[in-house]
């Protein structure tokens, strides 16, 4: 279930609510009861896609003279 977040157009007051997404936005504010807006944005996760956000995404170069790797370039055993 996403989380979703408010805020009370009466007292400014932001929080968040952990909602199913067919639930209907939230009216009240549960700090003095005034009405709320569900904020533009929240509840949105994020997703990475694709290689290249971890050192283990890279293939090290292996050392010359290295008995385990292919010949010519530098191993890092």
């Amino acid at each position: 279930m996403p989380t979703y977040g408010y805020e009370c157009l009466k007292c400014g007051h932001h929080f968040d609510a952990l909602q199913g997404m067919n639930d209907k936005p939230l009216q009240k504010c549960p700090k003095c009861g005034g009405k709320v807006k569900r904020l533009i944005g929240s509840g949105a996760g994020i997703i990475f896609k694709g290689p290249g956000f971890y050192a283990t995404d890279y293939p090290k170069q292996p050392k010359s003279g290295c008995h385990t790797c292919p010949k010519g370039g530098t191993c890092k055993h």
